[in-house]
């Protein structure tokens, strides 16, 4: 790939495969590090190790802690009763980023898709009905994703409780805040129509 030895070469191919780095910014981001060893590549590579070796998936939510049961389901000041359902970590730190949502949350681990064979049980749709049983959940607050995948899952959860007290919604979908008419998609201008409310 390059002229580099192959311990840099394969440091350069392991950065190449995260996401939004392909191997010229890869390339770069290592020559950086190398650059500035004391202040960046040493300090990075301790933190990379500590994160290996105490990272771990909460066996209640499935959010990235360092302990069995993360902070926000180990917390006596989240309201219980709430779930909201996200596709990923990335998803609940979003949703926790606006500081808006007080409840619990559960992670999927992603969405059903036919093409790709995943089912109920590649997810961790199980252990949402056993939460909602075992929790006594009165509401679930579906965040997915506005995909395909995204609205079948959405449309299997809410299956899942039809007929039972458990209340099932989902976030509004439309224009964003500060967003111009002109640069949005026609889904987004579609779900806006739909989702509209007097002023």
């Amino acid at each position: 790939m390059t002229d580099a030895p192959r311990d840099i070469d394969h440091l350069i191919d392991m950065m190449a495969k995260l996401p939004g780095l392909g191997p010229r910014s890869a390339r770069r981001a290592v020559l950086h590090l190398i650059k500035k060893r004391g202040m960046l590549l040493t300090p990075l590579a301790d933190a990379m190790h500590q994160v290996a070796v105490t990272a771990r998936e909460c066996l209640t939510c499935g959010n990235i802690g360092t302990e069995e049961k993360c902070d926000i389901c180990r917390s006596p000041k989240r309201e219980i009763g709430e779930i909201c359902v996200v596709e990923d970590v990335a998803d609940l730190w979003a949703m926790e980023r606006a500081q808006v949502f007080k409840g619990r949350y559960h992670v999927l681990g992603g969405t059903l898709s036919a093409l790709d064979a995943i089912g109920p049980e590649e997810l961790r749709l199980p252990k949402l009905l056993d939460r909602v049983r075992d929790e006594n959940v009165t509401e679930i607050i579906l965040a997915l994703n506005a995909t395909i995948d995204g609205q079948t899952t959405a449309h299997y959860i809410a299956d899942q409780f039809d007929g039972s007290e458990v209340r099932v919604t989902s976030l509004a979908q439309g224009v964003p805040i500060g967003g111009e008419l002109d640069y949005l998609d026609d889904g987004t201008i579609s779900a806006a129509l739909k989702a509209r409310k007097s002023v």
